[in-house]
């Protein structure tokens, strides 16, 4: 064999290229095939496999999972689907409910959501939008200085910088009057979060955990399934949610974005029980800390009169609640459709709804950044505005600065406000949180946060766009290659 190898090194390197080539479709393809149940990302996945040997495997083990499993059944008992010794959940924490004592909502959206895992649709809440993010920090801050029991905080991103460290003195200093303090962060949204910055919290008495860490030693790392939700929950009556993480650019203070524009939500009411129910869930998993009691769930009586649906979803779910129900109120839209987020990246049942929506004469306005923060995201998103607009969807770009909203209206009678965006990765990879709207004044309120997003707002032009270089065509055309796993 040496001498072989000595005589003919050409044939020999060829050789091995051919069969690690081999091994990686005899044994990749198929792997690929028995995980992916969606047809593009198993094809996008596959050509990976094929075009990079090795490489492409070991990527898929990395990036190619879209599944976690989670004890479904403590979550269901958390929830209260499940009672405990035989007891009824209290209704405060109830996921489910009976069809008849659902609050009636437009098309049923609100059952649909309940028979995919949501929370039922809650009377009684007080929703304050924010359309600033400014007014969002200093309100979400000043409810934490007025902690009397508990600050429940879980975000994709928390940074070292100017933000994050105000945000960590106000804990540190609740801690130490004895508030209990938990900080929940992804571990690779935060990865540059080092342990040195939040042992002061730890050194108070606060808790802090990474969801999903990146640990060589598990089964099966889970580096492409994060947790992208933004929760603040102050005494189970006070909370936060929305597109906003924890760090400067946030609040229009990086140069390369400037304005930074979000929405946010203060909410108070009984739908608050939601939000502390995801986070205590996603809190168990991560610490194996369980929390349980009315010291987190306080007796709320009502304080207005928005009504409000919490719903999570994740690659936790078999069918992914978000995404059901955005397909359902785009396939339902019958007078108008607007829709704010900053990746515009949508599977083919998504795509297909947007197209019979024009068809039918809606008006459709999708508002995208025109500053972004991950180009080969924005890349691909530019190449479904170009097959959109001949169906006479209007696409608008934000001027000030970074578009970063996740919101959706829909007829003026459905909508919603969270951390999904419009892309794979929120739809079927992501841990998400929306907060659906179902009353009239709160979606008059968001109406006007998209009219003055579109005041300062430019329409794309089709025949301007179609003029761009065939180098930023490929680009686009490329990056739309990549959808799946975006």
């Amino acid at each position: 064999m040496a001498e072989f190898v000595a005589a003919h090194p050409l044939a020999t390197v060829f050789s091995v290229v051919a069969i690690v080539h081999a091994f990686s479709i005899v044994v990749g393809v198929p792997w690929v095939v028995f995980i992916k149940r969606d047809s593009p990302a198993a094809i996008a996945w596959a050509l990976t496999v094929i075009a990079l040997p090795i490489i492409g495997i070991l990527l898929f083990a990395l990036f190619g999972y879209n599944y976690v499993y989670r004890p479904i059944r403590r979550r269901r008992r958390l929830r209260g689907i499940i009672p405990k010794r035989g007891r009824p959940a209290p209704e405060r924490w109830r996921r489910s409910a009976a069809s008849e004592d659902l609050v009636p909502t437009w098309n049923n959206l609100g059952d649909l959501g309940v028979r995919l895992g949501a929370f039922p649709p809650s009377k009684g809440n007080r929703v304050r939008f924010y359309h600033d993010t400014r007014e969002a920090f200093a309100e979400m801050f000043e409810a934490i200085d007025q902690a009397q029991h508990h600050i429940h905080l879980e975000y994709f991103i928390v940074r070292a910088d100017k933000t994050g460290d105000r945000l960590l003195q106000k804990l540190i200093a609740k801690a130490k009057e004895g508030v209990e303090v938990r900080l929940l962060y992804d571990a690779v949204g935060s990865i540059r979060l080092h342990t040195s910055f939040v042992r002061p919290l730890r050194k108070a008495g606060g808790r802090c955990e990474a969801f999903l860490t990146i640990n060589p030693l598990r089964r099966r790392m889970q580096v492409n399934l994060r947790n992208h939700r933004k929760i603040t929950v102050v005494d189970g009556r006070i909370a936060f949610t929305g597109g906003i993480n924890i760090g400067d650019e946030y609040l229009g203070r990086d140069p390369r974005f400037g304005q930074w524009r979000d929405e946010h939500i203060r909410l108070e009411g009984p739908a608050v029980a939601g939000l502390q129910t995801v986070f205590l869930e996603d809190w168990e998993f991560a610490s194996g800390e369980r929390l349980r009691g009315g010291k987190y769930f306080p007796r709320v009586e009502p304080v207005g009169e928005a009504i409000v649906q919490i719903v999570d979803s994740g690659p936790d779910q078999l069918k992914n609640a978000n995404r059901e129900l955005i397909y359902a109120a785009i396939s339902l839209a019958r007078q108008r459709l607007w829709i704010a987020t900053p990746y515009f990246v949508p599977d083919q049942g998504l795509l297909d709804a947007l197209r019979l929506a024009a068809r039918l004469g809606v008006e459709i306005r999708v508002l995208l950044p025109r500053i972004a923060d991950h180009w080969l995201t924005h890349y691909a998103s530019r190449s479904f505005v170009d097959d959109l607009l001949e169906e006479g969807i209007q696409f608008y770009e934000y001027r000030p600065g970074m578009m970063h909203s996740k919101m959706m209206l829909v007829d003026d009678a459905w909508g919603y406000v969270g951390s999904v965006n419009l892309d794979y990765r929120s739809l079927r990879l992501n841990f998400e949180i929306n907060c659906v709207i179902h009353s009239p004044a709160e979606l008059a309120e968001l109406r006007r946060g998209f009219e003055l997003d579109f005041a300062e707002s430019e329409a794309i032009d089709m025949t301007k766009f179609r003029q761009r270089s065939w180098p930023t065509r490929l680009a686009e055309n490329l990056s739309r290659l990549f959808a799946p796993l975006l």
